[in-house]
């Protein structure tokens, strides 16, 4: 592999473990350093790769295709790509970066971007966000039309799931407010006997995606399309997403699991004013936020990132760092 020029545009592969929310996270964070720094992105899949413990351990680097060009970052996304990433953690002029909580010392790779509600304390090499990065850009404007999104997800380790009670709190908003069209979506947690249930509200002013027919973009299209929406709090990612396009977002009302990590950064959203609680429904579907600018952590961690590894200051400031420690 050829070393990339430090003049051209940097190299970024991304290590991905193929699960839909990791997969997120790197599109996200990716599309924000392409559009700030011309990063060119590789895509790396860590299934396709065996890497022995032991490779891991003394990062060895496995044989990969011979096409990818020398990167200047990687960044990892899934406990499937750890081994992966520390394999290729000692390549030349090459820093790696992890999305998650790591399950190894963080000191092993270059940096780590964690979301606040796993309880790491932000440092030079460690980023904290509130939530999760996601792939959803905040809207310039939200659209007048009376259109809500609702979002569902199922049954989680961190709030008691229960159909009854989140297809009551759906119907209560369609009858609340009968002139408004809605866009209902479950997705591959939803038990199947709510589905059913959901797709028996179809109608005129009711549409109920099918979540395993849905293309990449469905999401960004929806949202841009809504003047409201509503999320299953179950689901970290998705409240994320609505939060980020600064659509008024509200919360479906499920009894929260004690000591959940999910449920705490939830928390930290309501408080914070990105999102409302079930109660505060009409301060939601009358297009009111408590926050002014939306919440764009992928656009913040690609700053972070650019400072620290990707702008032409950053070599010369990390010379600086290591004169002044030695």
């Amino acid at each position: 592999m050829a070393t990339n020029r430090e003049s051209a545009a940097p190299i970024i592969w991304l290590l991905t473990d193929n699960k839909p929310g990791h997969r997120n996270q790197l599109r996200g964070l990716g599309n924000r350093l392409r559009v700030k720094a011309g990063a060119s992105l590789f895509w790396v899949n860590a299934d396709d790769v065996a890497v022995p413990l032991w490779r891991a351990l003394l990062a060895i680097p496995p044989s990969l295709d011979k096409a990818l060009p020398h990167p200047d970052l990687i960044i990892a996304a899934g406990t499937g790509t750890h081994r992966l990433l520390l394999a290729l953690r000692r390549l030349r002029n090459t820093k790696t970066l992890i999305i998650m909580k790591p399950g190894f010392p963080r000191t092993w790779v270059d940096g780590a971007i964690i979301p606040a509600h796993d309880g790491i304390a932000q440092n030079k090499d460690t980023l904290v966000t509130e939530g999760v990065i996601n792939t959803v850009t905040p809207l310039a404007r939200i659209t007048d039309k009376p259109e809500a999104l609702l979002l569902l997800g199922g049954p989680s380790p961190h709030f008691d799931w229960d159909d009854d009670v989140v297809f009551g709190q759906i119907t209560h908003l369609i009858g609340e407010y009968p002139q408004w069209r809605w866009m209902i979506s479950g997705s591959r947690r939803t038990p199947e006997l709510l589905r059913a249930r959901l797709d028996e509200l179809a109608g005129p002013r009711i549409t109920v995606a099918d979540p395993d027919s849905t293309h990449e973009d469905w999401l960004s299209h929806q949202v841009a399309a809504s003047r409201a929406i509503w999320v299953t709090p179950d689901s970290m990612s998705m409240v994320c997403e609505a939060v980020t396009s600064g659509v008024p977002t509200g919360l479906f009302q499920l009894s929260e699991h004690p000591d959940s990590r999910v449920a705490s950064g939830v928390q930290r959203l309501v408080e914070a004013g990105y999102v409302a609680r079930w109660s505060d429904h009409a301060t939601v579907m009358g297009g009111k936020t408590g926050q002014e600018k939306p919440l764009w952590e992928a656009d913040r961690a690609a700053q972070w990132v650019i400072q620290r590894w990707l702008s032409p200051d950053a070599g010369k400031k990390r010379k600086e760092q290591k004169r002044k420690t030695t």
